[in-house]
């Protein structure tokens, strides 16, 4: 046995404590370089080094101080100012409307007791483009449902040939019991009296009053085409309907 010699045993490496080791040193030099960004980019947010540089906001509303500059106008002694006139455009004159004379009905108008197609109450004539009839009827004969309970002016009007004129314009003005009175009706608008018929209700029962009340006809254009035509009423149930009817004379 002395002729064998003893090698040395030989070390086994840690293989697990190496690679601890190695990530212990990665973790090390991972830490430095970080302190290194971290210090570089606070000290200067403007290194390459930063992700997230700084953003610079331009101005919404940039203003320019204004320069004052003095600006001298020289004129020559001579220099005198001119006005224009322009001459203005020649107006004329819109024409200018002549009222007619007022048409004034007798007040003494008789009452017709037959049928009112056989009596007339009264009747006005003019210079004016058109004249009036006044008759005093019963409402029954053309309301039958209106009995005593009614007080209007009705009626018609005819061309310079007998041929009813529509869309004519009928006025009725005045006071009546004290009340004013202000009425527009078209002929036409009333076909119980014929084609060219119109009515105006004045009250729900007959009142008496002389001379308070007038009407007026004017055309489509409303030009007058008589004055105005003053009437009485009655506080009677067999007048309580004023007829009046028109007639073109040209």
């Amino acid at each position: 046995m002395d002729g064998f010699e003893l090698k040395p045993e030989r070390k086994k490496i840690n293989l697990k404590a190496l690679v601890w080791n190695f990530l212990t040193l990665v973790v090390l030099v991972a830490i430095g370089v970080l302190a290194f960004l971290f210090l570089t980019i606070y000290t200067n947010p403007s290194s390459p080094f930063n992700p997230f540089p700084p953003v610079v906001i331009p101005t919404l509303y940039q203003t320019e101080t204004p320069t004052a500059t003095m600006v001298v106008i020289t004129r020559e002694a001579t220099w005198t100012a001119t006005t224009t006139v322009e001459a203005l455009p020649t107006r004329t004159r819109a024409p200018t409307w002549t009222l007619l004379p007022e048409m004034v009905t007798p007040s003494n108008t008789a009452t017709p007791t037959v049928k009112p197609t056989e009596g007339i109450a009264a009747v006005s004539s003019t210079p004016a483009p058109a004249s009036a009839e006044i008759t005093y009827w019963a409402s029954t004969d053309f309301h039958p449902d209106k009995a005593c309970l009614w007080l209007g002016v009705g009626g018609k009007v005819l061309g310079v040939d007998g041929t009813p004129l529509q869309y004519q314009i009928i006025q009725v003005g005045g006071t009546l019991d004290g009340k004013p009175v202000s009425l527009f009706t078209l002929t036409g608008t009333a076909a119980i009296y014929g084609p060219s018929g119109y009515e105006l209700v004045l009250a729900e029962h007959p009142i008496a009053s002389t001379q308070t009340l007038w009407i007026q006809l004017l055309d489509n254009t409303s030009k007058p085409l008589t004055g105005r035509i003053y009437f009485d009423t009655f506080n009677a149930c067999n007048k309580n309907l004023v007829m009046i009817e028109f007639t073109r004379t040209r």
